[in-house]
């Protein structure tokens, strides 16, 4: 585990206090987003390979259960939350933007870490991430539809853009001429957190007025939201399974959101408020994460 991964939690919440401080250069950088998430999913797929899709055909029940906890707990517990502390339609949309979008990349980090199915974690990653091109829209829709305007047919064609395609030529690069994304393989983590730390310091700098008004409610919110998907993903998967290694992993990937394609949707289709919640969230969960890691690695796995 290389020092970046270690202090994930620590280098989001430095690069976000550092752009809130010093916000005028990262706010201009906001047209990056789109393209340096779409960097953050090719450095994943190219740690795919086309058996970890295979694997899906051999465990398909663990797979499926672990998928419909994923789009159907996470935006329901994101509207619940949103409705009860009435944060108004802009917020609302970008917690319904974190429960609707896949698990993130930064799952199979943290269930490595905590002694889960990592293979496992992988495979409903890449999974659920194909499944988000649909899912993601019309589970936005679903919910906001009778109140504003939701893009269906725009937003699916920006997934493929932004998720499906990276991942894709990652896939087919590791599959057909692997020495030439060797270096991505070796530092792709990396990489990726110093991608995603950007990414959520242009969200502060945008928002940074916002923030100083919202963020003591919202900071629930998000936190709540997260907390609750964890909590909820690791008793349906125990209660179904009775397997604590899957629970575990289950729960992970269920807790843990794609918030940086959150945060993508929310500024391309909506608004930089609404890309709050996905920022929070990018932070939230990778601390909430790693003190779940340490807990379970310390705990022995039991059937």
């Amino acid at each position: 585990m290389s020092p970046l991964q270690k202090y994930f939690p620590v280098l989001a919440i430095v690069g976000s206090i550092v752009a809130y401080l010093w916000p005028q250069w990262l706010a201009e950088q906001k047209h990056w987003i789109v393209y340096l998430l779409g960097a953050v999913m090719f450095c994943m797929g190219a740690s795919l390979t086309l058996h970890d899709f295979k694997r899906a055909l051999s465990d398909y029940w663990v797979l499926l259960l672990g998928v419909s906890l994923q789009f159907l707990l996470m935006p329901l517990i994101a509207w619940q939350l949103s409705t009860v502390a009435g944060i108004g339609i802009t917020l609302t949309t970008g917690m319904l933007l974190v429960g609707s979008v896949p698990g993130g990349t930064a799952s199979n980090v943290i269930c490595y870490l905590s002694k889960g199915d990592v293979a496992l974690s992988i495979t409903l990653t890449a999974i659920s991430t194909c499944l988000a091109i649909v899912a993601t829209p019309l589970l936005v829709y679903l919910y906001l539809h009778k109140t504003i305007e939701i893009p269906v047919q725009k937003m699916m064609v920006s997934i493929f853009y932004i998720v499906l395609l990276p991942v894709g030529i990652g896939v087919m690069l590791n599959r057909y001429i692997p020495i030439l994304i060797k270096p991505v393989q070796a530092f792709g983590a990396d990489i990726s957190i110093v991608v995603i730390c950007f990414i959520i310091a242009i969200i502060v700098a945008l928002n940074r007025e916002s923030l100083a008004i919202v963020s003591p409610i919202l900071l629930l919110l998000v936190l709540a939201h997260n907390v609750l998907g964890l909590i909820a993903g690791y008793l349906a998967t125990l209660l179904l399974t009775r397997d604590q290694r899957i629970s575990k992993t289950i729960a992970i990937e269920v807790g843990m959101q794609n918030s940086g394609l959150a945060v993508a949707l929310a500024v391309k289709f909506f608004s930089p408020m609404a890309a709050l919640p996905g920022a929070l969230f990018s932070i939230l969960h990778n601390v909430t994460g790693s003190l779940l890691a340490s807990y379970w690695a310390k705990t022995s796995t039991k059937k």
